[in-house]
């Protein structure tokens, strides 16, 4: 039976917080509930109030980033109506928003996107979200008709995969200036603009 109340909640609270450092750090299998009760200064036998086992709060911490990762990319569908000239700035605000969302909270993201058995399901989740939302922002005439937005997906889900490695989490680069790059090589390419 788990401990109800303010001190019950922070003790579970803060298990997720460490167990989600260790397995960020460590990984899955050399993850340890005594290291985890250790550095959250439980006991052992406190973890088994709020969870079963290792995988148990393994699983909520994926849940949990698949959730929100997934509410997220949902609500990032640009509505119908919106000028071309605003379509750039709406693009780099939601990419923003999903670079920061893997920001917050790195060892989330380490696990959720990186380690985690379902991370390549979630990616592929992801990747189906954005091409349906791209197939209705086409329709709506944002981009070109001739694309497969189904490449589109694959493409930019790789790229918020590698950027998120190398460039967010390792503190290289933020959000925002990672939200203006993709929007700048996606919307207007790599090639050199010259004026007539």
């Amino acid at each position: 039976m788990r401990k109800k109340g303010a001190n019950g909640q922070e003790s579970r609270a803060r298990l997720l917080t460490v167990a989600a450092s260790e397995f960020a750090r460590s990984g899955y299998h050399k993850t340890k509930i005594s290291t985890i009760v250790s550095r959250a200064g439980l006991t052992q036998p406190s973890f088994y109030l709020y969870f079963e086992s290792k995988e148990a709060v393994f699983n909520e911490l994926m849940d949990k980033f698949r959730s929100q990762l997934k509410e997220l990319v949902i609500d990032s569908r640009l509505e119908a109506g919106i000028s071309r000239e605003d379509i750039p700035s709406r693009i780099r605000a939601i990419l923003s928003n999903l670079f920061g969302f893997l920001e917050q909270d790195p060892d989330l993201t380490q696990i959720g996107f990186f380690i985690g058995e379902d991370a390549e399901e979630i990616k592929e989740e992801l990747t189906s979200i954005l091409a349906h939302n791209l197939r209705a922002e086409q329709a709506e005439g944002y981009f070109q008709q001739d694309l497969d937005m189904t490449i589109v997906a694959e493409c930019l889900v790789g790229a918020i995969e590698r950027l998120t490695l190398q460039e967010l989490l390792s503190g290289k680069r933020t959000a925002d200036e990672l939200a203006h790059q993709v929007v700048n090589l996606y919307l207007f390419g790599i090639r050199a603009h010259r004026e007539s």
